[in-house]
């Protein structure tokens, strides 16, 4: 299996990039590490997982510029059904454009049909407990904007918390195999029974899972906390 690592030297924050050294103990893993001068390996050969994580604001207009020259490509991919995880704030990047606080229009890629509205004073900090599918999910969010726009497909449903905005009964995207969420840090650590579904699909469903027991443990009594209705879901 092939993992595209996109601009690690900028998409790095909250220790997104976990997901995919995880990925890699679970299986029998190569994973590229692509900067931002550098061509995309999807461009020219099969990437069997594209991956992006958690960014800083300039960091996201570097990673626009970086991939524009391959968006078509990119496009292309999605609709073939290439298996795509976009992690925190690099969500935006595939958005319309990202308005900023003095009211500029940030033009961003536009696979997705939303925009983002971003507030440097007013960072968002939350719990998130919702469902994939039939699997639940947990995590984490810090962000200084949300998006909005109408979506055909949510990436999880929500229990708890935000979704792209506040009040929004989804969280993330997904267009075919291409999933985008809000969520940061190791994702895919937390939540090991949708880690095992993203492993079915990416056609490693015989993969063992890295300290399986342990992360179900821990994964069982994070469930049990964030359903609890006196844990409070914002900070």
């Amino acid at each position: 299996m092939l993992i595209e690592l996109l601009y690690p030297e900028v998409c790095n924050l909250f220790g997104d990039l976990m997901n995919v050294e995880y990925l890699a103990r679970c299986a029998d893993a190569q994973v590229v590490r692509t900067g931002l001068k550098d061509k995309p390996r999807f461009v020219t050969e099969k990437v069997d997982l594209l991956y992006m994580g958690s960014v800083t604001e300039r960091g996201q207009e570097l990673a626009r510029d970086a991939l524009t020259p391959h968006l078509e490509a990119l496009k292309a991919r999605t609709e073939a059904g290439g298996v795509t995880l976009i992690t925190g704030n690099a969500l935006e990047i595939f958005g319309q454009y990202i308005t900023d606080d003095d009211g500029n229009n940030i033009p961003m890629l536009g696979l997705f049909p939303t925009h983002a509205e971003r507030h440097l004073m007013n960072r968002f900090n939350g719990m998130f407990l919702g469902k994939y599918e039939d699997i639940t999910v947990v995590g984490f969010k810090s962000q200084f904007g949300h998006s909005y726009g109408p979506v055909e497909r949510g990436l999880f449903e929500v229990t708890r918390g935000a979704g792209l905005h506040p009040g929004e009964r989804f969280e993330g995207i997904r267009v075919k195999n291409l999933m985008a969420t809000y969520l940061i840090g190791p994702l895919l650590i937390l939540n090991p029974p949708f880690t095992k579904r993203l492993l079915k699909l990416l056609g490693q469903g015989d993969a063992e899972l890295s300290f399986e027991e342990a992360a179900m443990d821990a994964y069982n009594d994070r469930v049990r906390d964030f359903s609890d209705p006196k844990r409070g879901f914002e900070y």
